[in-house]
């Protein structure tokens, strides 16, 4: 499962800062306040999803999203958000490709609820207690992971560190980072503790599975490879 892309064509920038608060603990976000700067951005073909507003200088949403779907023939899903709410505005977008409409002001739970629809609609997410990469199924809720017909054995913090990897692969993350996500900024245990985990996690993986997908780049940090998992 790669980490998921999320683009924010928004001219009002505190509302944009908003959207990506709302919208982290889904995907990254890119954010651009005028039209022409958020058309080029979508045409770059890396966006799981666009949340396009209307009103927007140099190029109305109306106008970037026909261009999209007619002469780029880009599909990724497009959520128009506006203040424009009449049954002829939304139609007209509907028209151009739009695939789901939200008027401002708008709750942040139906934002989410929305944006989460589309993405599995579209492929890109996959249920909210599981995720998928490779030969890796993890059930968050449970807190087992599976790998090739073989459940791993791993503590809390094991596990806490296997799936911080899966959501960010191909992604160098430092021993900082890790320590800061698992263990916490205030926490007075060694940051030694890392590579112990990091150990362990490694044994239990090759163990089970015979792969190695976890490197180290030294004076660097960690990356957890998807080409080994092939």
């Amino acid at each position: 499962m790669k980490e998921l892309h999320i683009l924010i064509i928004e001219d009002d920038e505190s509302l944009a800062q908003s959207l990506q608060l709302f919208l982290k603990e889904i995907a990254q976000t890119t954010v651009s306040h005028d039209g022409f700067e958020g058309q080029m951005l979508g045409e770059e073909g890396i966006y799981d999803l666009v949340v396009l507003d209307l009103m927007l200088p140099q190029i109305n949403g109306y106008d970037i999203l026909k261009h999209w779907r007619t002469e780029s023939h880009l599909s990724m899903p497009v959520l128009i958000l506006t203040a424009k709410d009449t049954l002829d505005d939304k139609v007209h977008g509907f028209e151009l490709g739009a695939d789901d409409y939200l008027t401002k002001p708008f709750h942040r739970e139906e934002l989410l609820m929305r944006v989460k629809a589309l993405l599995k609609r579209s492929g890109h997410l996959g249920n909210d207690n599981q995720m998928i990469v490779g030969p890796f199924t993890v059930d968050l809720s449970k807190r087992t992971v599976v790998v090739k017909d073989n459940q791993l054995a791993l503590n809390g913090k094991e596990f806490d560190l296997l799936v911080y990897f899966l959501q960010n692969p191909d992604t160098i993350i430092t021993k900082e980072q890790i320590f800061d996500r698992l263990w916490g900024f205030e926490s007075e245990t060694a940051i030694s503790v890392v590579e112990v985990y990091m150990s362990n996690l490694r044994k239990k993986i090759k163990t089970a599975t015979d792969l190695k997908p976890i490197k180290t780049l030294r004076n660097v940090g960690y990356m957890f490879e998807t080409e080994e998992l092939d």
